[in-house]
């Protein structure tokens, strides 16, 4: 099944986002992936300080979400959480388009 070409972001993910833009500046949140691990992909999350051309950008909850053109279908559908549980904070990624993950769930792999 084809995905929606969109990103969403839950709300405790726009909150960071926020905290980071206060305190880094920057335009919105940019995700990527590159190669990497037993999987094949991960994710690049950083705060963005520019659109580039072919970029994708999507508006959740009030903040632009700017995906390069080469990680759309990767991400495709795509909602990011932030989760705080004891010394772990980090962005979480629930991506319907993901068909299997390392075991230490730092990659993952795409049909």
């Amino acid at each position: 099944m084809k995905q929606e070409k969109t990103v969403r972001l839950t709300s405790s993910a726009a909150e960071r986002v926020r905290e980071f833009m206060a305190r880094d500046g920057g335009i919105g949140l940019k995700l990527g992936v590159h190669r990497t691990g037993c999987s094949g992909w991960a994710y690049d999350v950083e705060i963005a300080q520019s659109v580039e051309a072919g970029d994708h950008v999507f508006d959740a909850r009030e903040i632009k979400v700017i995906v390069p053109a080469k990680a759309l279908d990767l991400v495709a559908g795509t909602t990011v959480d932030f989760v705080h549980e004891g010394l772990v904070r980090e962005f979480r990624f629930r991506n319907p388009n993901v068909t299997g993950e390392c075991g230490c769930g730092e990659s993952f792999t795409v049909a």
